[in-house]
């Protein structure tokens, strides 16, 4: 895509914000349908919202659209919204099926406190997981956050991790490539060249191990540690791991709990807000998506 064309797509996904929606913080668009020059009709863009304060956002928001919201949300008002989110879902509360000029759009409302959060502990990995995604590297990167989600078992495509891959493959290498240097720099990774084609190869030695678990979000450290401590009384401020293996599958252990716990949570509160209609309708358009990837 050439830079025209970019920053034409940039103000065109940037303008529910100006138009539509109270100030924001932070936005950040994401989804499958980012991937198609051509989208159909019945696509859906996808927007994250971090906004400062979601009570006062949201009686704004009822003031300016009240159509977002389901009848019996928009009736409870703002306090109820908000609460949903926090008590039930996972700090953030979406509003689907939203027409704006020929578009569909989808946005969640989330306090930025809590985006941080999640993006820097993986605390709930549910927001973070929609942040990190723009091959073989790259897709284990974007198969973190659908390990354990629910969704997966019949209302998602089973293509989809491949899809975002090779839809977003130059964002994932600006985003990574920095790191992957950075790794290189300290010996953690090394490359080889076979023709045009390059390879990695990651150390896997025990001090090499322990310097990336040490890189680890502290939420999913603290939770691993009790595995790898030899008095598990105590948790140890740094573990000794011993093995890259044993750590690994650890670790995707206990991802696939916390995003199936989030999936849960927020799968529900999604269900609660929307009402049954506007449930049966998105939940539909998943599994007909997802039975066509599986009958392809």
């Amino acid at each position: 895509m050439r830079p025209a064309e970019e920053v034409a797509r940039a103000a065109a996904l940037a303008g529910p914000l100006g138009e539509l929606l109270p100030p924001v913080d932070f936005c950040c668009a994401y989804g499958s349908t980012l991937l198609h020059a051509r989208p159909d009709a019945s696509s859906m863009v996808d927007y994250i919202l971090g906004v400062p304060d979601p009570l006062q956002w949201h009686s704004e928001n009822l003031e300016r659209n009240p159509d977002h919201y389901s009848g019996w949300m928009a009736r409870l008002g703002p306090g109820a919204i908000t609460r949903l989110a926090d008590n039930i879902g996972v700090g953030v509360y979406f509003n689907p099926f939203v027409e704006w000029r020929d578009k569909r759009i989808k946005y969640g409302v989330v306090r930025m406190k809590d985006l941080a959060m999640d993006v820097l502990t993986w605390d709930r990995f549910y927001l973070s997981g929609r942040l990190q995604k723009p091959y073989d590297l790259y897709a284990q990167i974007c198969s973190l956050s659908y390990m354990g989600d629910l969704r997966m078992l019949f209302a998602e495509d089973k293509n989809k991790v491949k899809k975002i891959v090779e839809g977003s493959f130059p964002s994932f290498q600006s985003m990574y490539r920095p790191l992957i240097q950075e790794y290189i720099a300290e010996g953690l990774l090394k490359t080889s060249s076979y023709g045009q084609q390059k390879a990695f190869h990651q150390d896997c030695g025990a001090s090499a191990t322990n310097e990336l678990f040490s890189y680890l979000p502290w939420t999913i450290q603290r939770r691993l540690q009790g595995r790898f401590a030899s008095n598990c009384k105590e948790m140890p401020t740094r573990a000794s791991v011993s093995s890259k293996d044993v750590t690994a599958t650890c670790v995707r252990k206990a991802l696939r709990r916390r995003v199936m716990v989030s999936s849960a949570r927020q799968a529900m509160s999604g269900l609660l807000a929307s009402g049954g209609a506007v449930a049966a309708r998105y939940l539909g358009k998943k599994i007909s998506k997802a039975w066509k990837s599986r009958t392809v």
